[in-house]
């Protein structure tokens, strides 16, 4: 069978391949992928940054995805064939503190799909049984392939975050994860504001725009008169979805004294003064992608319309010229591709 793979450990290199169609272990699944997505992981893949390094080649990526699941390992009890499935694509050991305490999405020996073993790019995939999350019968299989993402903005929001009914939101960086926290931030009563910056007028805060937000692009207008217009004050919450040392630089300038900024994106070589936080006894909270339940919030909150899967997904692309959607990704062109795997079968 086709896979869409990364080729070798530089920036680029990345390509379809043929790969053998993977046979399920006794508690493994095997999927049939339907629809998968393209993350701010994978293009971290597609650059090569640092942390891929431990990436072994040809390596088929992707994790965002939905699928039906085609055949079953012999210790398989929870699933069978025909059963529409999406995966909790942090592969915990089940063994360390973090594990046994809960927090299998910090579990020490995690295992992560598309980066240390191969990824939903392709026909099929093999998935341990407890990574697998039945996809509501309300939702289709492409809106499944969202839910991943869609996961990881509910923890941010929903668990991780202060927001409630009339507080004030900037969520800053339009990309995937940006997009989904401003629809569920507002679904929860927020007065919501997205800012991009330079290349995002593109494609981004136009998107941001049509899904009714309004808009900032701080490379043209100033974010601080627009704190001022929005909360007199400064932000009740900002969001940093940005993965860029400015965004919690900003954050750190526009929040409220005793509001909380929530960290989602990842960034190195952060540089900012935490005297001012401290002195207004400001939050600090990481995000890191999802639990469980965070799953089953996220399929709730695409089911009952609050994310807009139909505006948010960009179908231009297919799989057999991948490279064309990983550079639209670079450059700010798009915000979420989906990926037919039609395309490779």
């Amino acid at each position: 069978m086709k896979g869409f793979a990364k080729l070798a450990g530089e920036a680029g290199s990345m390509g379809v391949v043929d790969t053998e169609k993977p046979e399920p272990g006794p508690d493994e699944a095997l999927v049939e992928v339907s629809h998968a997505g393209l993350c701010g992981s994978d293009l971290g893949v597609y650059k090569f940054k640092d942390a891929f390094e431990r990436m072994t080649f040809p390596r088929i990526v992707g994790h965002e995805y939905s699928g039906t699941v085609v055949e079953v390992g012999e210790d398989v009890t929870r699933f069978e064939a025909g059963d529409r499935v999406v995966e909790e694509i942090i592969r915990h050991c089940g063994e360390c503190r973090h594990c046994l305490e809960g927090d299998t999405h910090i579990c020490t020996d995690a295992r992560i799909t598309g980066i240390d073993h191969d990824g939903a790019y392709a026909p099929y995939i093999t998935v341990p049984e407890k990574d697998l999350h039945r996809l509501r019968d309300d939702l289709t299989l492409r809106e499944g392939a969202i839910v991943e993402p869609s996961a990881v903005a509910a923890r941010a929001v929903t668990e991780n975050s202060r927001v409630r009914s009339g507080s004030t939101v900037l969520v800053e960086g339009p990309g995937p994860i940006g997009i989904l926290a401003a629809q569920i931030a507002r679904s929860q009563g927020a007065d919501v504001l997205v800012s991009g910056a330079g290349r995002d007028g593109e494609y981004r805060l136009p998107l941001a725009e049509e899904l009714g937000f309004e808009t900032i692009n701080v490379a043209e207008d100033d974010i601080g008169a627009a704190t001022e217009e929005w909360t007199d004050v400064g932000w009740d919450v900002v969001f940093d979805t940005t993965g860029h040392p400015s965004g919690i630089r900003t954050a750190a300038q526009q929040v409220k004294k005793g509001g909380q900024v929530v960290v989602v994106g990842l960034t190195d070589d952060a540089d900012f003064s935490l005297t001012p936080l401290v002195r207004g006894e400001v939050d600090i909270q990481c995000s890191y992608t999802y639990r469980w339940g965070d799953f089953e919030t996220a399929m709730d909150l695409i089911a009952e319309g609050v994310i807009d899967v139909d505006t948010f997904v960009d179908e231009r692309f297919d799989l057999t010229e991948g490279t064309e959607a990983f550079e639209a990704a670079a450059n700010a062109q798009t915000c979420k591709p989906l990926f037919d795997l039609d395309d490779l079968r």
